[in-house]
């Protein structure tokens, strides 16, 4: 599949189709929107160590951090959490193919952190933001820098305990934990921040009233304006319904690239990121109300598309008689792009 990987010379990061093997991890540069015969690089497993989840880049929260027997540092970034520890647990089978208990005991740890069921993340934001129920934001200090619009972690325990998303104490801290991992909220202060930094994945949300947090929108309020999204807000508030990486093709030169999509619900809407960016903002995206969504054959290029494509196109016709041409992976993911996209129309 396909994940941005962090150069070792440049440290840029490119978008790169992976093949996990028993003992290494090959990389595929994409031209045209088609891979290229022989891999760019491979990442030998053999003495490898995994780091999942990896926090050292604060804007890139779903990272895996693989560290070869000669020190090398590979850095990979997912899509969702789920696809993270997906990838974590395949490659750390393939790290330990020898050792059968440390990876039953990785499917374990992955097991018992699971979201309640019924329960949507951006229901509990959506929530927390709530101007009468909601958590209260207040100014506080710590060690001198005051800041704004925050909340500590006690209070946000509290605050979803007292909305029933919680039963204990325990379940909460686990909610909160994901809600930063998934980049709603982040922490501010020395004592929040160096949780993250130092302690393990259960550890790195503090259950304290002197750590601090805030929703991480709130961080890029002072943004210049050439920078803010222009986007309605009210369409990046729906509920992620699907995301995923998928090459498309540009209006104006007509070239591919891999973008990472996300689909939303209530209300429709199809939004596609440069995941070679910093910024988590959508470079365009549209409304799904009165499109058209269909695949596209096989068996030759198309009308429309350019280039040496490899297949497992679809092609979304906007209400405006935008014509947008994605390529899948593979015929099964471009059926579940289909299929997800299509009651949203």
């Amino acid at each position: 599949g396909f994940l941005p990987l962090q150069g070792h010379i440049v440290r840029n990061w490119k978008v790169r189709w992976f093949v996990l093997l028993q003992d290494k991890l090959l990389y595929y540069k994409i031209e045209g929107g088609k891979k290229e015969p022989s891999p760019k690089g491979r990442i030998l497993l053999d003495g490898c160590t995994i780091t999942c989840p990896c926090l050292e880049y604060e804007n890139r929260p779903l990272l895996i951090k693989l560290k070869t027997k000669t020190n090398t540092d590979y850095f990979l970034e997912c899509c969702s959490r789920e696809e993270r520890d997906s990838w974590a647990l395949d490659i750390t089978g393939a790290i330990h193919a020898g050792h059968p208990l440390q990876v039953q005991e990785l499917h374990r740890m992955k097991n018992s952190f699971k979201l309640l069921e019924n329960i949507s993340l951006h229901h509990i934001v959506e929530r927390m933001c709530d101007s009468s129920t909601g958590i209260k934001l207040t100014h506080n200090l710590d060690q001198g820098s005051r800041y704004k619009e925050t909340f500590t972690g006690s209070a946000l325990v509290d605050w979803l305990i007292s909305s029933s998303f919680a039963v204990s104490r325990f379940e909460a801290v686990t909610l909160a934990s994901m809600l930063m991992e998934e980049n709603f909220i982040r922490p501010v202060g020395a004592r929040s921040t160096g949780a993250t930094r130092y302690s393990d994945l259960s550890e790195q949300f503090l259950d304290d009233s002197t750590a601090l947090y805030m929703f991480a929108e709130s961080s890029n309020k002072n943004a210049s304006p050439k920078d803010e999204i222009k986007f309605n807000i009210s369409e990046l508030s729906g509920t992620i319904v699907k995301q995923g990486f998928l090459v498309k093709q540009g209006h104006k030169r007509k070239n591919w690239k891999v973008r990472r999509f996300v689909l939303r619900a209530d209300p429709a809407f199809l939004h596609y990121y440069d995941p070679t960016k910093e910024e988590n903002r959508p470079i365009g995206g549209f409304s799904l109300r009165g499109c058209l969504v269909s695949a596209l054959e096989d068996n030759g290029v198309p009308a429309g598309v350019k280039g040496n494509v490899q297949g497992n196109l679809f092609k979304i016709i906007t209400k405006n008689d935008i014509h947008y041409y994605i390529q899948a992976s593979s015929k099964a993911e471009r059926a579940q792009w289909i299929e997800a996209i299509k009651p949203l129309t």
